[in-house]
């Protein structure tokens, strides 16, 4: 705001922060994972299905990658902090799988990355990605309340081997 009037940025953050806690719309495109529609999104996202903490019961959430350092490494962030619900059942599971292009159902690990790394990370994304970063954060920080720089990111590890899901749970 400058005059007390809000800004084109601060409305179009104000509009993007509603889209990403608008439940039915950030859960849209897990039923085209689904179905293996997965490689509509590119490599930019991912799938990460994930075991409930409390019920055991497969959950799944599209999250953004910051970086993929590695062909078999990918890093997320939880944009909702620690309080997200995959990410609790993540420190608690932390065997998943990764839909990602044209791959389906890739068990991996995901662990937590330290303050240091997940800094670095952030740097890399910003130099990577600066027209998005300019667009995103605003709009991130609008929908959690808090700056970016203070949320988790997870390094997600492709196995291996590759196994069916029922095998590995």
């Amino acid at each position: 705001m400058t005059d007390g009037r809000p800004t084109m940025a601060g409305i179009t953050a104000r509009i993007g922060a509603r889209g990403l806690t608008t439940r039915w719309l950030v859960r849209a495109p897990i039923g085209l994972y689904r179905v293996g529609l997965g490689f509509l999104f590119g490599s930019r996202l991912i799938m990460l299905e994930h075991r409930g903490r409390t019920s055991g019961q497969r959950r799944y959430v599209v999250l953004e990658v910051v970086d993929h350092p590695s062909p078999d490494v990918y890093v997320i962030v939880s944009g909702f902090g620690a309080r997200a619900q995959w990410y609790r059942n993540i420190l608690a599971e932390p065997r998943v799988r990764v839909s990602t292009g044209f791959h389906r159902e890739l068990a991996a690990t995901a662990v937590p990355m330290t303050p240091d790394e997940s800094a670095a990370t952030l740097r890399r994304y910003i130099e990577v990605h600066p027209k998005a970063w300019a667009k995103l954060r605003e709009t991130i920080e609008v929908a959690v309340g808090a700056p970016v720089t203070e949320l988790p990111m997870v390094r997600v590890s492709l196995a291996g081997e590759q196994t069916p899901v029922s095998e590995t749970r």
